[in-house]
């Protein structure tokens, strides 16, 4: 896979229903994690789909780190013929939906492409919102961009973490599996909440 295709694309339309982009730093570790979960828990809905991801500070190319390989397969996800690529203005512009494992993450994406706010959220915020919302927020929500929208706007109406830590996803590069396997259990859960409200409107 060339660096410039580093995304799996669910759809052989051109133009897919929604397109989300995870982003990490090197794009081995957590954003090719959170990509291949998701296209595993999209499922049967996984065609109306592009999901990719990039880094901010990746070198084109780079295969995934082994370990978080490794958690990739043991959640269902497909790790081969990963590249990593560095992240773009022109990727950002191309995606309607960006997952971000860090606060610092979003930030780098906001600088690059101030217009991308209200789509750039970190995993575990975007997780929270959705779980933050009454049963009838989402009643008249029927596409997954108009998911992304309702999410920004109610996303200051629900009570943020006590430490604001608790939204970034920390970074298990050359750490222990123990730690691999934590990492991608926090990115399971909240990319498994995620892909439930992305089916949801893709079946409205």
């Amino acid at each position: 896979m060339t660096p410039s295709s580093s995304a799996t694309t669910c759809s052989a339309r051109t133009r897919p229903d929604v397109r989300v982009l995870f982003v990490c730093s090197g794009n081995i570790c957590r954003s090719p994690l959170g990509e291949q979960v998701l296209t595993a828990r999209l499922g049967p809905d996984a065609p109306a789909f592009r999901v990719g991801s990039a880094g901010t500070i990746a070198d084109d190319g780079a295969a995934m780190d082994a370990a978080a390989a490794a958690q990739s397969a043991r959640l269902g996800g497909d790790p081969s013929g990963h590249g990593s690529r560095y992240l773009t203005a022109a990727i950002v512009d191309d995606t309607d939906l960006v997952l971000t494992a860090e606060r610092s993450h979003r930030q780098a994406v906001v600088s690059l492409v101030p217009r991308a706010a209200r789509r750039t959220f970190t995993v575990k915020q975007f997780a929270r919102v959705l779980d933050g919302l009454e049963p009838g927020d989402l009643a008249d929500v029927h596409t997954a961009e108009a998911l992304v929208e309702r999410v920004a706007r109610l996303r200051g109406t629900v009570l943020p973490p006590a430490d604001p830590a608790d939204d970034d996803v920390d970074d298990p590069y050359r750490r222990s599996e123990a730690t691999h396997a934590r990492v991608a259990d926090e990115l399971d859960a909240a990319v498994s909440r995620i892909a439930d409200a992305l089916r949801a409107v893709a079946a409205a």
